[in-house]
């Protein structure tokens, strides 16, 4: 139905949701309200990232949805503040929905995405957004936009064509790289709790203050981190090599933490030795240098994974891409509550499946496209064109291993087939005006 009318869906029913569970008077009313309230957040978040998204020009884009993260961040960061001086859940629960009030305006300021509306074929609307959009910018409409609104009239009496995310199965590249990416998403935001667990424990070895404020900021702290150093690097390697720099990084922390610094080589066995005499506060301070590396890592992972879907999935599909990897890094999120179940037997077990999981990741990265400075795709073709390119350019005079369509032509020698046809022809042309 469009980014605009989930949007405000959402908002208001936050609203509603939001304000009924500070009236809560029981466990399974807080619950279910809760649940409901956090249905519609989701909305909120998804109909805003595809907003964002389709708004932005191509060098802009992941500037635009790194300031988002850094506004997200710095609403983590006052929470506690909030808590403390609320110090009543009810009255912080209100303090805390009352902001939502403000998203009504967007229904006034934003309208719904051009870039969507177009790609779905809904031209009587596109017609109108235009205008408006001339309109308010004071535009000539005769020599700013000539020929367009005359082409829009030509194509309004063809039906919208909507197209459900169900179609990416007949798909032959464009289902790969969603899930790919899912799995990307669900195993950074799983094994981000893993590491976040193994941290908090060893502080409570070290006796270090366990305090829940210190703890929270610290895990805020690692992510603002985290979203800083996201952005000198893919502006520099580009998305696809940032988010396997991060992958590397999160599967060589989750190996390292997971004992493979205690393993028998007889290549290393003066070095095991070394480590085998190692106090245990040494060896937990390794563990809590790792936890943080990781969860430095798994995050830039998580988020990265979501922005590369937003880029890769065409427009028409794009709200039901960005829902299945969002939905991957939910069930991602899922994990640590069964960690908490039966005293944590089964965490080490949690942490050998999705430190895997990292290492078939790594893999899959490099099949992915690189998006950096590319155009949004609109449909499926153009995001089934989406092809993977090679990770490093290859020198001048080397032949590459994946041709594109012009080079596979000169490959092929369709190009000289061609010339010497043009050659033929024009020869032939020459002689029949000599002779005449």
């Amino acid at each position: 139905v469009g980014r605009r009318p989930v949007l405000l869906f959402s908002v208001i029913f936050i609203l509603i949701f939001g304000l009924t569970v500070a009236l809560s008077v029981n466990v399974t009313m807080f619950s279910t309200l809760r649940f409901f309230e956090g249905f519609c957040l989701a909305g909120i978040v998804l109909s805003l990232y595809a907003l964002r998204i389709e708004l932005c020009p191509p060098g802009h884009r992941f500037m635009i949805t790194m300031v988002a993260s850094f506004i997200e961040m710095s609403g983590q960061f006052l929470m506690p503040g909030l808590a403390a001086l609320c110090r009543d859940w009810q009255v912080l629960q209100a303090v805390i929905i009352c902001p939502f009030l403000l998203m009504l305006l967007y229904w006034v300021i934003f309208p719904e995405s051009l870039r969507w509306l177009m790609a779905t074929q809904q031209f009587e609307a596109s017609k109108e957004l235009i205008l408006q959009f001339t309109h308010k910018n004071r535009m000539n409409t005769e020599s700013d936009i000539k020929g367009v609104v005359p082409e829009l009239e030509k194509e309004i009496t063809r039906r919208p064509k909507k197209v459900c995310i169900v179609k990416v199965v007949g798909t032959r590249n464009l289902w790969k790289n969603i899930v790919v990416l899912c799995v990307n998403s669900l195993t950074g935001y799983g094994i981000h709790h893993c590491f976040a667990k193994s941290m908090m424990g060893h502080e409570a070895k070290m006796a270090i203050t366990h305090n829940f404020y210190a703890d929270y900021y610290t895990m805020a702290g690692i992510a603002l981190a985290s979203c800083l150093a996201m952005c000198p690097v893919v502006g520099f390697l580009g998305r696809r090599g940032g988010l396997l720099l991060f992958m590397i990084l999160t599967a060589l922390a989750s190996l390292l933490q997971l004992g493979l610094l205690n393993c028998n080589l007889a290549s290393f066995s003066l070095f095991m030795n070394t480590l085998t005499g190692m106090s245990d506060s040494v060896k937990d301070k390794f563990s809590t240098a790792f936890s943080i590396v990781g969860m430095f890592s798994s995050h830039a992972v998580g988020s990265l994974s979501v922005f590369f879907c937003a880029e890769i999935t065409p427009t028409v599909i794009r709200g039901g891409g960005l829902g299945l990897v969002l939905a991957s890094a939910g069930f991602g999120r899922l994990t640590a509550p069964i960690m908490e179940l039966h005293n944590q037997k089964g965490y080490f077990l949690h942490h050998v499946i999705f430190a895997c999981c990292t290492l078939i990741c790594i893999i899959c990265i490099l099949l992915l496209p690189e998006s950096k400075n590319q155009n949004l795709p609109e449909n499926i073709p153009d995001g089934e064109h989406y092809t993977r390119q090679p990770l490093l350019p290859h020198k001048k005079g080397e032949q590459p291993l994946l041709l594109t369509n012009s080079e596979l032509k000169d490959y092929s020698g369709l190009h000289d087939s061609a010339a010497v046809s043009d050659g033929i022809s024009e020869n032939t042309t020459a002689n029949g005006m000599k002779s005449m």
